[in-house]
């Protein structure tokens, strides 16, 4: 319970090791209202987007529940993006009104000093790890939380959610549609409506748009853990994290390390020649395990 919310927890373990006292790794997933269990008739989808066996062979793996969203779905009561809607439709106010980094980042810091009373819990180490919006909630996290020793910054824009929405913009655009300026315009609205929980958006009030569009690179820039920046070249967020890598080269940070994985779109998945994903060549499982080298070796 946190702030009259019930909070859904999910641990995944070695089989056998549930309670076999382990350091946590703490992932914080990316955006939208996606419900963590989701099934059809052929079973159940995985709850993260890697292959869990490597990493829960050292650690208790914990991912937590969006706010009032359901912990388990059919996937026939999810729209075409596996997204939660009600029965008008719409995505629920009471995710939106919660929908925030500031709520997510204080709920995520109480869950962890809850779990680390737990018996099974090792305070030896703590990973923080997010992807997507999850980079950011898990950034800002580590620079308020003396508990967490490593910070894994995956699919994140260091200069803020703004910024990728622009870029977004620019690669789409023409003299004619000019879509980039629809976006500064709107973040001039964002801003004079910082507060603002406006209940016409589909998830994303202008208070959130503007809490995730503040530069990431400003909590990562106080901190002396190690820290692990991986990204696809093609994601529009990858010139920042480059700026940022560049960043870190002059002043000789050595707690970054970079992971830059080449012609990869925002899930690591390679484009086609016509800019499209390719499903078919899944490497999140690489990442991940290229995150437990990290680990083994900070």
């Amino acid at each position: 319970n946190y702030k009259n919310d019930n909070v859904d927890i999910l641990i995944k373990s070695k089989k056998g090791e549930e309670k076999l006292k382990k350091p946590l790794f703490f992932f914080c997933q990316g955006s939208l209202p996606r419900p963590l269990i989701k099934y059809d008739e052929e079973g159940i989808y995985p709850v993260f987007p890697f292959d869990t066996d490597s990493i829960s062979q050292k650690y208790h793996l914990i991912i937590i529940s969006k706010p009032y969203i359901p912990l388990i779905s059919s996937v026939k009561d999810l729209d075409k993006d596996y997204n939660y809607i009600d029965s008008e439709g719409k995505i629920p106010k009471q995710y939106s009104d919660r929908n925030l980094l500031t709520y997510y980042v204080d709920r995520n810091i109480e869950i962890i000093k809850y779990l680390q009373k737990q018996p099974w819990v090792s305070k030896s180490e703590l990973v923080v790890a997010g992807h997507s919006e999850g980079s950011t909630i898990a950034s800002k996290m580590a620079s308020i939380s003396k508990l967490i020793t490593h910070l894994i910054y995956s699919g994140g824009n260091p200069f803020g959610r703004i910024m990728s929405i622009i870029e977004k913009s620019r690669t789409t655009e023409t003299n004619i549609t000019k879509y980039a300026e629809e976006s500064f315009k709107y973040w001039e609205e964002v801003v004079d409506n910082k507060t603002f929980l406006n209940d016409d958006v589909q998830g994303d009030t202008f208070r959130a748009t503007f809490e995730f569009s503040i530069p990431s690179i400003n909590y990562m820039n106080k901190l002396k853990i190690p820290i692990l920046v991986c990204y696809g070249t093609k994601d529009y967020s990858s010139p920042f994290n480059d700026y940022l890598r560049v960043d870190c080269i002059l002043k000789n940070r050595k707690n970054f390390q970079f992971n830059a994985y080449i012609g990869t779109e925002h899930n690591y998945f390679p484009l086609t020649v016509d800019n499209k994903p390719n499903f078919d060549i899944y490497n999140w499982d690489k990442v991940a395990n290229d995150w437990l080298k990290w680990l083994n070796l900070n």
